[in-house]
């Protein structure tokens, strides 16, 4: 029932309206008493109050279409209701509560400043705000019809185009015609207010001039009487006519005024006016600035600063979330978007060169918020590996992964784990530098980068284990090294032919004449690329670049041999070969072969593509090694680095024998220690 009654009430509301429009002019002629006059004027307030708000939450002007004939109406009905109150103030010097109320409030016993006022606002409203409006509303329309052959043709494509339907085209048709219409139709709605300002004008001076008239004349009242009384009165009814005119005609402006836009006026403003905090913020110095000049009181120009200062602080902060938002949301949307997206694929059997992923209890060593500094200190390593050994170690990515145990790390390589370890992010490293067990209570491990026998102690035993000598070390430090570490074991994997390429070209900007002779007419950049890994397979650095180009020129001009070359580039990194080896005297501590070991190599090697292999049966092969640790754990080498010093012609086969077993031993010829340095030899290899 209710919903029919609704419906009825939509249905006859053109009937209505009808019989509301006769009522107007009906009120022209027929007298009205003074009570409902008051009714009428709180109706015709209460519908300027209604139409100017609905002005500011429109979007666009055709949700306000009827706009124009809505102007007519009311000024129909505020003439009429002008009418009304002239006849009964004139008639009978009333003309109802709301009347006098206005007349008495503005007035307040001043006719001069009463008439004033009214005459300010009447003015405001005919030349500025109607005459801006109108002249608005004239280009507006102007421009509309000059852009309609262009609109047509827009909505002709995307309809072609499929982008709409024919029911969205003729849509579209309409709304650019009602726009062009509602234009038009404001340019001549608003002469209607301006009448309606200059009827204002003329009916308070015939209701002032003929209220004193029929005052003095007909009522016999004094003069002054006659003045107050009809001044009062007419004051009063034009106030109450013209406000609810000012309303509609400031509404007529913000109507036309609005561009288009998917939000009201009041979020437009908003928006707009805050979109530089900036602004706000200098906007609030300079007027608390004014406040301080002489004469000045500086107490309203603090309160607006503080005011302006205020709203910049929370704009800036509120500015600030928005970007950390839009960025966490970027990520999101980018992330489903991968997960999406069918071509996306390609990403997902693309590998790293180089990779750590970490537990969930390790993701605060990466968290920089809260003091993390793994991602710094991984930056670090690379720029250590590029000054040591000299290679070039691309951008290591950090991952966590939810599938290790919770204080677990894994090192990769091209997607291969070569490495893994556990940490205690909460908690210390203890070492005895001497690679004994430290007797220090805590939890028992080994170290992951030397496999020393360690203990994980709590912070505030640091000081305790460092007066005692042992070495304490942080977390972090434990995964960098052991990071360290495995760069360098497996350097030669991680130079690739794009590696190669970008140190050439690095070298090539100031040696350019080795360069060009090398490469590509004796060697390609493939062909480098396996000298540089052997010699990184063995931790010979490659730095020196111009040393190891040099000799490559001079030497593959001879053999294509790449085994051979190596041992060249050796030859000419003797020094740096031995840098590390020599002690304090230019002395290197090594062990040589037996005769009959060396002659057993020389005579069984065999070459391939991969280089020289010495095809030794198990047994003797199992001899050398034993003999090899026998004699190696007896010596005290320098710097704790076993040496084993060949011939020159067996060096790359022997080194090949022993690699699989004895990696951290080094195996040079007599070729590779500089002429200045003395050989102590103080053990032999026997089988």
């Amino acid at each position: 029932m209710e919903a029919f009654g609704k419906n009825k009430f939509k249905d006859n509301i053109g009937v209505i309206f009808a019989f509301l429009v006769i009522g107007i002019v009906l009120m022209i002629i027929i007298p009205l008493p003074t009570w409902l006059l008051d009714i009428l004027i709180a109706i015709n307030i209460t519908v300027s109050l209604v139409i100017i708000l609905t002005t500011m939450f429109t979007t666009n002007v055709l949700q306000l279409s009827v706009f124009p004939t809505l102007l007519l109406i009311t000024t129909l009905y505020r003439l009429a209701l002008n009418i009304t109150s002239t006849r009964l103030v004139l008639s009978q010097g009333d003309a109802g509560t709301i009347i006098s109320a206005f007349g008495g409030f503005v007035v307040g016993g001043n006719y001069t400043v009463g008439i004033i006022i009214f005459i300010i606002i009447m003015v405001v409203q005919f030349i500025v705000i109607t005459n801006g409006a109108g002249r608005v509303s004239e280009v507006s329309a102007r421009f509309t019809l000059d852009a309609m052959p262009g609109k047509q043709m827009s909505i002709d494509a995307d309809l072609n185009a499929g982008l709409i339907d024919e029911a969205g085209a003729k849509r579209r048709r309409e709304d650019l015609q009602l726009e062009a219409d509602f234009y038009g139709a404001m340019d001549g709605a608003s002469k209607f207010i301006k009448g309606d300002a200059i009827a204002g004008i003329i009916i308070t001076l015939v209701n002032i001039l003929g209220g004193i008239i029929i005052g003095v004349l007909q009522r016999n009242l004094p003069l002054a009487q006659a003045a107050q009384d009809y001044v009062r009165l007419t004051v009063g009814d034009g106030l109450v006519s013209q406000i609810p005119a000012l309303l509609i005609s400031t509404a007529s402006g913000i109507l036309v005024t609005r561009s288009g836009s998917a939000d009201n006026l009041g979020e437009t403003l908003g928006k707009q006016l805050t979109a530089f905090p900036i602004v706000l913020a200098m906007a609030g110095i300079i007027t608390s600035i004014i406040g301080l000049l002489p004469g000045f009181n500086p107490i309203p120009f603090f309160i607006a600063g503080g005011a302006l200062g205020t709203a910049s602080y929370f704009l800036f902060k509120e500015e600030k979330q928005k970007e950390e938002m839009e960025f966490l949301q970027a990520e999101d949307d980018q992330m489903e978007i991968e997960s999406k997206e069918p071509e996306n694929v390609m990403n997902l059997i693309s590998v790293e060169p180089m990779e750590v992923e970490i537990g969930y209890g390790l993701i605060p060593l990466a968290d920089e918020s809260i003091g993390g500094d793994l991602l710094q200190r991984i930056a670090s390593v690379r720029r250590q590996c590029a000054i040591e050994m000299g290679i070039i170690v691309q951008p290591i990515r950090i991952r966590d992964n939810l599938q290790l145990k919770t204080n677990e790390y894994v090192i990769k390589i091209r997607g291969t784990v070569v490495n893994s370890a556990e940490l205690m992010s909460s908690m210390l490293l203890c070492m005895d530098p001497t690679g004994e067990s430290t007797d220090i209570p805590g939890i028992r491990t080994i170290e992951p980068t030397f496999g020393l026998p360690a203990v994980w102690i709590n912070k505030d035993q640091k000081e305790e284990a460092e007066i005692r000598g042992f070495t304490v070390v942080d977390p972090t430090t434990v995964m960098v090294t052991h990071l360290t570490e495995t760069i360098k074991a497996h350097a030669f994997e991680l130079l690739g032919r794009q590696e190669v390429k970008m140190i050439v070209d690095n070298t090539k900007e100031k040696y350019s004449a080795v360069v060009e002779e090398l490469i590509p007419d004796l060697l390609t950049i493939g062909e480098l690329q396996k000298v540089l890994q052997n010699l990184l397979k063995e931790k010979v650095p490659i730095k020196d670049m111009v040393t190891i180009l040099e000799s490559l020129a001079d030497n593959s001009r001879n053999t294509k041999d790449l085994e051979l070359l190596t041992e060249y580039v050796r030859f000419a990194l003797s020094r740096t070969i031995c840098n590390g080896l020599i002690d304090e005297d230019r002395a290197i501590t090594v062990v040589t072969l037996q005769p009959g070991i060396e002659d057993l190599v020389a005579n069984n090697t065999q070459k391939s593509i991969q280089g020289s292999f010495p095809a030794i049966d198990p047994d003797t092969t199992t001899r050398i090694f034993n003999g090899i640790r026998d004699v190696v754990e007896r010596i005290n080498f320098y710097n704790n680095q076993p040496i084993i010093l060949v011939s020159p012609k067996i060096r790359p086969a022997f080194r090949r024998l022993i690699e699989m077993v004895f990696p951290h031993i080094m195996v040079i010829s007599l070729n590779e220690i500089p002429n200045d340095v003395e050989i102590r030899t103080e053990g032999v290899v026997t089988i």
